[in-house]
């Protein structure tokens, strides 16, 4: 027997040494947990199946969900029940803008696909329908009532088409299979895995456009997180409900710089149309007043306080029109970079206003 100091020295060393082996036990589980974590991370996208299984891009992907909460595994699932959708990849390719190099009609023919009296009759009844968020929006954003409505209009024929295509596969398609806008598009993709996990939403229900857009006023994911409302106070931003959908657009006008009580555009009139032929045109340009006076280029109405203008030149059947664009004019391009969406969206608007407000019914013409 040995003496009971050294014993108990003993059963000291004893004690400290199952000490270390635990903690080192313990380290060591730890380091493998850490090290499973990044290799789970990067394996996640090996679990992708079907056809975006190997696609470009995939593996940073998959990283950068899991910056934002996602689960690689989860990540991988939700790719793996997207489809390749070749349509879309032909419908963007069509898109590219077709060059003129003389008056050909252009502007007459764009206007004539949005007013009609079908649809100024159906933005009346919109308008009717959803008059008590139409009311709300306009007192709370500044936004008149008629633009709001002429915006779905032209979007989504009140709601009549919001698209067919697996906001998904569009959104998949876009970013895996088509190198042009594979940026662009991976960045909508993980706004709308964002958007669906922040609203509860099935990432495969979602319908829209074959490029991404959604709902009523057809906005993009990264256009929905930032300024999409819940304007029908359910405590859910749903871009297929129309009050949403109209609280929305109106934010997004006032984001973008609306100025409440303030004209969008006015007729200009044109001393020499060759000489404002040859000046620069379009929503992005900006004059001052007196310079256009001097090439003889005045307006037609009140501006209000604008004391710089766009010129904005319509190719019209029997030659062109041309306008004076003001900021809410420019606001209006933010929805859509196009000189004649913002007119067709305005005029529709004029349009909606004058038939809800009179009793003759819908009258089109071109001096809106």
């Amino acid at each position: 027997m040995l003496p009971q100091a050294l014993t108990r020295s003993g059963i000291d060393i004893m004690r400290i040494f199952s000490s270390l082996v635990i903690l080192f036990s313990v380290l060591l589980l730890a380091g493998c947990g850490s090290s499973d974590t990044r290799e789970d991370a990067y394996r996640g996208s090996s679990d992708v199946r079907g056809d975006f299984a190997g696609s470009p891009g995939v593996d940073t992907f998959i990283r950068r969900m899991e910056r934002q909460g996602f689960a690689p595994s989860r990540t991988a699932a939700i790719l793996s029940g997207a489809q390749r959708k070749q349509s879309i990849i032909d419908l963007m390719d069509r898109q590219a803008p077709r060059s003129s190099s003389g008056p050909n009609g252009a502007w007459t023919r764009y206007r004539a696909k949005f007013l009609t009296n079908e649809s100024i009759s159906n933005g009346v009844s919109f308008w009717r329908r959803n008059q008590s968020a139409l009311d709300r929006a306009a007192s709370r954003y500044g936004v008149p009532p008629e633009y709001i409505v002429a915006i779905i209009g032209v979007e989504t024929r009140y709601g009549g088409f919001v698209g067919k295509t697996r906001t998904i596969d569009a959104l998949a398609t876009l970013s895996f299979a088509y190198p042009r806008r594979a940026e662009y598009f991976s960045g909508e993709l993980e706004s709308f895995l964002i958007m669906a996990r922040d609203e509860g939403l099935d990432p495969f229900t979602p319908r829209g456009s074959f490029a991404g857009a959604m709902g009523l006023g057809q906005f993009m994911p990264s256009s929905f997180r930032e300024y999409a409302v819940d304007h029908s106070g359910d405590g859910h931003r749903d871009l297929w409900d129309p009050a949403d959908a109209i609280g929305s657009v109106a934010n997004y006008f006032v984001r973008h710089g609306w100025r409440s009580g303030e004209p969008v555009t006015v007729r200009a009139r044109v001393s020499s149309p060759a000489r404002a032929r040859a000046m620069k045109s379009g929503f992005k340009t900006k004059y001052g007043l007196g310079e256009l006076s001097g090439r003889g280029i005045t307006p037609a109405g009140s501006l209000g306080r604008a004391g710089q203008v766009s010129l904005l030149e319509l190719d019209a059947r029997g030659g062109y029109e041309y306008w004076l664009g003001l900021q809410n004019f420019y606001v209006i391009t933010r929805y859509n970079h196009s000189t004649y969406y913002a007119m067709a969206v305005h005029q529709l608007a004029q349009a909606i206003r004058s038939s809800k407000g009179g009793s003759s019914g819908a009258r089109i013409s071109s001096a809106w």
